[in-house]
């Protein structure tokens, strides 16, 4: 059972390395738990934005989704919305908000848990963490394209609109109404999160393989 438990946590990191030389070992775990921070932290803020310009609204209306909620002006977008038959955008990704919050800590704990880990399984405690706005965009674009292509037919313009797929991300166009969508902060944390895991896997890679060869 000791054999195994060392197998999957590792060496430890030898007490003669001169502390010149420790920064080499200091160094993934100062990214991984900087990318499991700002996983924590994007949680609070937006991942998506989207601006809708209608001619009776002149100054565009906004709408933000958090991985929890949605934000802004949506009582209006859905009022719109329902005239050419698509569902109201509160009924998109229920589940997913749901477990969002719960699921995000979850994978940032296991990612400030591989820095304890000096072997080949910190990875996969690390990368699922790393898939974080991939998931986000993926799932994003599967909603959006399920509300764009099941349009009610009987809605009271369902005649002059064609089923359409909304951009996830730049401009689209529906009749007399255009959209800009862009990410927003949560989703830009998110990213750079994901930059951090890998460079810091690397680097972790190189710290501890010559340790665990040697045991």
């Amino acid at each position: 059972m000791a054999n195994k438990l060392q197998g999957f946590f590792g060496p430890r990191i030898p007490a003669e390395v001169p502390e010149a030389e420790r920064w080499r070992y200091r160094l993934p775990t100062i990214l991984l738990a900087t990318a499991a921070i700002l996983l924590i932290i994007s949680i609070f803020t937006p991942y998506w934005r989207m601006t809708l310009n209608a001619p009776q609204y002149p100054k565009g209306l906004m709408v933000q989704i958090y991985v929890n909620r949605v934000e802004g002006d949506v009582a209006e977008i859905d009022g719109l919305n329902h005239y050419i038959g698509m569902r109201p955008l509160e009924e998109a990704g229920q589940v997913e908000r749901r477990f969002a919050i719960m699921a995000i800590s979850s994978i940032a704990l296991l990612t400030a848990a591989a820095i304890f880990i000096h072997t080949k399984w910190a990875a996969l405690l690390a990368l699922p963490a790393a898939s974080v706005p991939f998931v986000f965009l993926g799932d994003l674009y599967y909603w959006l394209r399920n509300f764009g292509l099941n349009l009610d037919p009987n809605a009271a313009l369902s005649s002059s609109i064609e089923p359409f797929v909304p951009p996830v991300l730049g401009t689209g166009i529906i009749a007399q109404f255009s959209t800009l969508a862009l990410p927003d902060w949560g989703l830009y944390l998110a990213f750079t999160a994901t930059v951090l895991i890998i460079v810091g896997l690397y680097f972790h890679r190189r710290a501890y393989k010559p340790l665990v060869d040697q045991q």
